[in-house]
């Protein structure tokens, strides 16, 4: 709860500073883009460097204000926070904690809506890898995994329901992958939590249809970030010969796509859409 408050006053900080280049900042926007996303308020999970830092990046260029959290990366956070800040005029909120603790999350939610009122969009991100035989595997790091990957998931989309089903409007988006849909040997525990994922997408996307919030997931194959950098250049060679667009994608492609579900009408719902240059 330390390392909480004071990202809090440290994105408090941020936010005092300087006002006066903050007004004139948006005042130089284009104007029509800014009263389009004033209001807007998204939730990303797991942006401190990879997806969710391109999404973060993503949703600050549109003019969203940003709820962020990190397990462990506080200073990467908070950079990312500053640099969209004074880049786009925005204001940034940082947390610092596991995802699949109820409480935290709750905590993160709760002093959104304290702070801007209201959460237009929900971008569960957070997921760790594990590759090994499961055979091998410890309760322990099964626990670990689901927690983050898919229990997290739970956490943050039971919070914010309520507050979008009181709005009559918001969406939701996970960041699921391939593997949950095809599953993967010695990657057993994370192709079961992204399943869990796209199964709950499906359902939630049913339950959720009649007070026009969608949910959506965004099934990513091999991504050019800090997970798959396990790969030596031989094998990330002969992976991305398996790719039918002969390449990794990178996390500012997947942005661009996470942009365009949570923009997209609301009849779009329930879907898990592939994003993997034709690999699976």
């Amino acid at each position: 709860m330390t390392n909480q408050t004071n990202n809090i006053n440290q994105t408090n900080n941020i936010n005092n500073i300087n006002h006066t280049n903050h007004i004139n900042h948006i005042n130089q926007t284009n104007h029509t883009n800014h009263i389009n996303h004033i209001n807007k308020t998204a939730i990303i999970t797991g942006a401190s460097r990879g997806i969710g830092a391109a999404i973060a990046k993503k949703l600050a260029s549109c003019g969203y204000n940003l709820s962020l959290c990190c397990r462990n990366s506080s200073d990467r956070l908070k950079a990312l926070a500053d640099e969209l800040h004074c880049a786009y005029g925005i204001e940034v909120l940082c947390y610092t904690g596991n995802v699949g603790d109820f409480f935290f999350a709750k905590d993160m939610v709760t002093n959104t809506i304290s702070h801007f009122g209201h959460i237009d969009v929900l971008i569960n991100n957070a997921g760790i890898s594990h590759i090994g035989l499961l055979s091998d595997m410890t309760p322990e790091e099964w626990n670990n995994i689901v927690a983050i990957n898919l229990t997290g998931v739970f956490n943050f989309t039971k919070l914010v329901i309520p507050y979008m089903v009181a709005d009559k409007c918001g969406r939701i988006l996970q960041i699921s992958s391939v593997w949950g849909n095809v599953g993967a040997s010695c990657e057993v525990a994370y192709s079961a939590c992204k399943g869990g994922i796209n199964a709950f997408t499906k359902a939630l996307g049913k339950e959720l249809a009649p007070s026009h919030i969608p949910v959506n997931a965004i099934a990513c194959g091999v991504i050019d970030t800090d997970m798959n950098r396990c790969f030596d250049e031989t094998e990330r060679a002969e992976l991305a010969d398996e790719i039918p667009a002969g390449r990794f994608a990178t996390a500012c492609e997947v942005a661009d796509m996470a942009y365009s579900v949570i923009t997209a009408p609301d009849y779009l719902t329930g879907q898990i859409i592939t994003f993997d240059g034709g690999w699976i």
